[in-house]
């Protein structure tokens, strides 16, 4: 299981540190020790600043600034709180739409400074422990699932929801999320294409911020949410994801609606490192990524993916359904501790997407 330093921990939950939500929904059956998340709709014909009003509403405000005054103070280093805060407060001039009006808004909503409320979404895009499995099935279906692991379970499994985003109405995109962080690291646009992110470690949170700020550069989540937004098919989001400069190193693990359209892109801030397709006439039906370079070995102290390929060849290329793909992601050490959801999905099955909430044992 990964180990993650506890300053950045702290920093990238900051922003999430919110009254627990309603767990599930009503008819929807969870297995024991997993649940529904909370869904929730995000018309994008709204004006960003006030999306997230609806949502927000469920939280108590004084409780947020409470917990952001207490942590805040001991995990940002006081010299970055400093030099960057005053910078970020300035959104528009930094941060492209709709991002910067939705963290205004969100700000807004329950009374904390927007600066901090940036930086904090920053903290976390450097944090985030992952497994991801891409797979071709026999009849060449391509199924896509994550665990996503991140500390502070105990907080993050009750703020962990599902967003359709509408356009018109419609669902254009839909996505897997904390409430209060306005980046995805798991999505799926309906017969185009699904993704899922996972950290490539990448240095310290907030020299990732301050290259931000410098060239500014994509959060790699963000990236994740205007692919999502605007790539209307396979080729192009992979086109996307491999050539948008980022704040961050990060593995993208995306498949698509068609036999074959699967990959892994191994990214660092200016371009990809590698590229890893399916190739499935060769024995390549699957890949799984967790967060080391796959051509290295995994260390010893953090090999989730051994257990995983080794899950996945007794499952078979004949067997791979979404069913089997989310038990896989249910052994441990592939589900372990810090493992906040899991989601399956499927760009040619929309419907079948498919997120739980874990609480391991």
């Amino acid at each position: 299981m990964g180990r993650l330093p506890a300053a950045a921990c702290l920093a990238g939950a900051l922003l999430l540190l919110l009254l627990l939500l309603l767990p599930g929904a009503p008819g929807v059956a969870a297995s024991p020790g997993s649940w529904v998340p909370l869904q929730c709709n995000i018309s994008l014909d709204v004006p960003p600043e006030r999306r997230w009003d609806a949502v927000a509403a469920r939280f108590d405000p004084a409780h947020l600034r409470a917990a952001l005054s207490r942590v805040i103070d001991s995990v940002v280093p006081k010299w970055v709180h400093a030099v960057i805060r005053p910078i970020a407060e300035e959104l528009e001039f930094y941060v492209a739409q709709p991002f910067a009006g939705e963290i205004r808004g969100l700000c807004r909503a329950v009374g904390v400074n927007a600066g901090d409320g940036l930086l904090l979404n920053l903290a976390y895009e450097s944090t985030a422990y992952c497994t991801s499995i891409i797979a071709q099935d026999s009849n060449g279906i391509i199924y896509h699932g994550r665990n996503l692991d991140y500390p502070f379970g105990d907080i993050l499994r009750n703020i962990t929801i599902d967003v359709d985003f509408l356009k018109n109405g419609k669902v254009l995109y839909k996505g897997t999320t904390f409430f209060g962080y306005v980046g995805l690291w798991t999505g799926q646009r309906p017969y185009k294409f699904t993704i899922s992110g996972d950290e490539r470690d990448s240095g310290k949170w907030w020299e990732n911020a301050i290259a931000a700020f410098l060239d500014r550069d994509s959060p790699v989540s963000w990236l994740v949410r205007r692919v999502l937004s605007e790539a209307d098919s396979y080729e192009t989001a992979t086109l996307m994801l491999a050539q948008t400069p980022l704040i961050a190193g990060v593995y993208y693990i995306i498949g698509g609606a068609n036999p074959n359209e699967g990959m892994v892109i191994t990214r660092n801030r200016k371009g990809p490192v590698d590229i890893w397709p399916l190739e499935p006439s060769y024995g390549g039906w699957y890949r799984v990524e967790t967060n080391y370079d796959h051509w290295k070995p995994a260390p010893p102290s953090d090999d989730r993916r051994t257990p995983a390929m080794k899950a996945m060849n007794a499952t078979g290329q004949e067997n791979i359904t979404l069913e089997s793909i989310y038990n896989v992601l249910s052994m441990y050490p592939v589900m372990n501790r810090d493992t906040i959801y899991t989601t399956v999905m499927s760009a040619a099955l929309p419907e079948k997407y498919m997120t739980r909430i874990r609480l391991p044992e």
